[in-house]
């Protein structure tokens, strides 16, 4: 019910976006998949290129393509991921999920980190994961990935909606379905319990995935979410762009979150709104994420003055205003207890921002453990804690509460 709720709400922001924008926002209307649909497989094959520091870690990998759905329509998906299983006996009960999601990688199909050895620099925490006993699954995320074009369906699949969080949060959920029918394929053991873990925007998704696991995360028991500087609040961005105060950081991911934008609603949401000068120019090069267009991103970006991302009327900043609020956290109340940590240099979410996101999930009535880091990077953050945090919720213990006493 909660599931179907979330999306009339959704459907109503869009619609009185669209208001502002002059149409409907709406992409083409698909039906939607059955839910006994989500997670299941459409192809998988064996990964053997791994680094070989994370493969040293690993018992098998395998590689598939799974259905999930859209946040943006609620249609049906196609989404790429990788399965991690550790070395050694299955735990009593089978081995237990987390479902990674991995910090920002691009917006374009083959940006996904499921084909990369290294899994586009997330093999450390991954390999820390499995060290810690876990399965790991990363989701690429709807339309990073590149996907087998016997199952393409190029409306739905091949562009990514860049910080939708429902939609992230669907990916992890069906990720986790998909990779227990992995597990029985393979003789495999496998609990439905499962915990969410993620950094930045993969950090907003674990954060998600815990609001819609009470609906989309049927047969399965979430025992916590961890989110590291996670993508909560965002609804500054819009402020900070008529201001002209955006940090390249923030340039950057409002640049990726305008083109998400178009390719969710193609018919009517017009870019040229919010772009001039050289990011209207060099738009497609902002967008690479090969290592040869990374430098020449960097380079770019360099150049762009506050004008280039500024909304051009106040209708167009009330537009933008509408779909960052629209995919901003929290959306409603969580489903199991939650790690939040974050720091004051996150140079794209500002602490204050998380700290508003936090104090409303706590006002939902969130079970939230709440690290702050003062004057540390949002990166530098103790996994040892976190890793013991997520023990002791697969050991049932009560998890602290920092809500509670908590001043919004």
């Amino acid at each position: 019910m909660r599931r179907i709720l979330t999306a009339l709400a959704m459907l109503v922001v869009v619609a009185l976006t669209g208001t502002a924008c002059g149409g409907d926002t709406s992409r083409p209307r698909t039906t939607s998949a059955p839910l006994e649909d989500s997670g299941a497989i459409l192809n998988s094959d064996a990964a053997r290129d791994l680094d070989p520091s994370l493969q040293s870690a690993v018992g098998w990998a395998q590689r598939f393509t799974y259905h999930s759905r859209s946040g943006i329509n609620d249609s049906g998906t196609h989404v790429t991921a990788i399965l991690l299983v550790p070395k050694g006996t299955p735990p009593d009960g089978g081995w237990r999920i987390v479902a990674f999601g991995h910090p920002f990688s691009g917006i374009l199909p083959g940006c996904g980190p499921s084909t990369s050895p290294t899994l586009l620099g997330s093999a450390d925490t991954v390999q820390q994961l499995l060290q810690a006993g876990f399965a790991v699954v990363m989701s690429d995320y709807q339309g990073l990935g590149s996907l087998d074009k016997t199952h393409d369906q190029p409306d739905l699949d091949t562009y990514h909606p860049y910080l939708d969080s429902m939609t992230a949060g669907y990916n992890l959920i069906n990720s986790v379905r998909a990779a227990r029918k992995l597990f029985d394929k393979a003789n495999t053991p496998s609990s439905a319990s499962w915990l969410a873990f993620g950094m930045g925007q993969g950090g907003q998704a674990a954060w998600a995935a815990d609001e819609l696991a009470g609906d989309e995360g049927w047969n399965l028991t979430l025992l916590g979410a961890v989110a590291i500087s996670p993508v909560a609040d965002i609804t500054g961005l819009a402020d900070a762009a008529a201001a002209g105060t955006l940090n390249t950081q923030q340039v950057l991911d409002l640049q990726a979150f305008l083109a998400g934008l178009k390719s969710s609603y193609p018919r009517d949401f017009n870019l040229d709104d919010y772009r001039s000068g050289v990011v209207a120019q060099k738009w497609d090069a902002l967008l690479a994420c090969d290592p040869a267009g990374l430098s020449e991103r960097s380079a770019i970006a360099s150049q762009i003055t506050p004008d280039d991302l500024r909304p051009k009327s106040p209708a167009a900043l009330e537009t933008l205003r509408g779909f960052l609020k629209k995919v901003s956290l929290p959306q409603g109340p969580t489903q199991a207890p939650m790690l939040v940590i974050y720091g004051d240099q996150d140079p794209l979410v500002p602490a204050a921002w998380t700290d508003v996101a936090v104090n409303n999930a706590c006002a939902a009535g969130a079970v939230l453990t709440i690290r702050r880091l003062p004057a540390d990077a949002p990166d530098k953050f103790d996994m040892p804690e976190a890793l013991d945090w997520m023990n002791q919720r697969v050991n049932s213990v009560p998890a602290p509460n920092d809500c509670e006493g908590r001043n919004p």
